[in-house]
């Protein structure tokens, strides 16, 4: 089990940013999949981005391409989440999880059967 846990969530204004962390259990190993998704009040869940940490390939949503960049530092085992021209409608849960390879960054953004997920950090953005 590789309990992830996230933290960086906040209440900023339009226009900030952010950064997201997802810290993976010090006894995880070997390279995996990371995705980033968030769930507004009264939506569905929906991926955000997803690294690939052995290749570092990584995809994004079409709705935050530009404005979000994900990245993870292997000696800290630790996945980020960088937001910034932040906008009201970014207002969410965000939840980091991991997937063992086999893995695709593709099959991840898509939260196709993800391994372990985070309990989330609320991201609240005003004007």
């Amino acid at each position: 089990v590789v309990p992830r846990v996230e933290s960086g969530g906040g209440s900023v204004q339009a226009g900030g940013s952010l950064r997201l962390s997802c810290a993976a259990s010090a006894n995880a190993y070997g390279h995996y999949c990371m995705g980033w998704y968030r769930a507004a009040l009264g939506k569905e869940r929906e991926g955000v981005a997803a690294i690939d940490t052995g290749s570092g390939s990584t995809d994004y949503a079409d709705s935050v391409k530009g404005r979000v960049t994900i990245s993870h530092d292997t000696a800290k085992k630790t996945t980020y989440l960088q937001i910034k021209s932040l906008r009201p409608d970014d207002t969410a849960m965000h939840y980091c999880a991991a997937r063992a390879p086999p893995c695709t960054v593709v099959r991840v953004l898509k939260d196709y059967d993800m391994d372990y997920w985070g309990k989330g950090t609320l991201v609240t953005i005003s004007l």
